[in-house]
């Protein structure tokens, strides 16, 4: 008879540890600039985070987890938003992003672990956190505005990426920090049974 593997009590903690993270990012509010119809937010530098510090799976849950609520109607998103009216605005693309991100940075990171080179960590995020949330929101805000793609590029590239470099910056010198002083936290569970055993 097979059995079912469940997750351990630490995962499914840090799980949603993050996914209250992405919530508090999303305290400060959003800033909208030259009136673009997708905000700017701290929440994104919450993805990268998930990424580095998670691992793939734990970081693509914490964010399901958090967009769930999201779509449950909880206002959790910067400025208050919340409700699936969200995932068919010009920012949905961005949104369905960023589990899926941050499953690419912690993918990412994973394959150096237990080592994390600072030059590594920076480039998965700026992979997963920034090249894949663009690859998926541009083409959407672009369908949603009426917009040509190369248009919603340029936008997304002058408006959006200063400040989404930074935070890949902040990112992974924060998630440096959590490696060197609590390797625990960023070892996958199969990993650490396999370390003990």
């Amino acid at each position: 008879m097979p059995t079912t593997r469940r997750m351990p009590v630490r995962d499914l903690a840090l799980i949603a540890s993050f996914a209250a993270l992405m919530a508090v990012l999303g305290l400060p509010g959003a800033l909208t600039l030259f009136g673009n119809a997708v905000p700017i937010t701290l929440q994104t530098l919450g993805v990268m985070l998930a990424g580095s510090i998670l691992g793939w799976k734990r970081a693509f849950l914490a964010l399901l987890v958090f967009l769930a609520l999201v779509a449950a109607g909880l206002p959790l998103l910067a400025g208050g938003r919340g409700g699936l009216g969200v995932f068919v605005g010009p920012s949905a693309g961005y949104l369905i992003g960023w589990p899926l991100g941050a499953a690419v940075v912690g993918w990412l990171v994973e394959r150096r672990l237990p080592a994390y080179p600072v030059w590594w960590g920076l480039l998965a995020n700026l992979v997963g956190g920034i090249g894949v949330v663009y690859l998926l929101g541009i083409p959407v805000q672009a369908a949603v505005l009426g917009t040509t793609s190369v248009a919603a590029t340029a936008l997304a590239a002058v408006i959006y990426l200063p400040g989404d470099i930074t935070k890949a910056i902040v990112a992974t010198v924060v998630a440096a920090g959590v490696h060197k002083g609590y390797p625990a936290v960023s070892a996958t569970s199969e990993r650490s049974r396999t370390r003990v055993g």
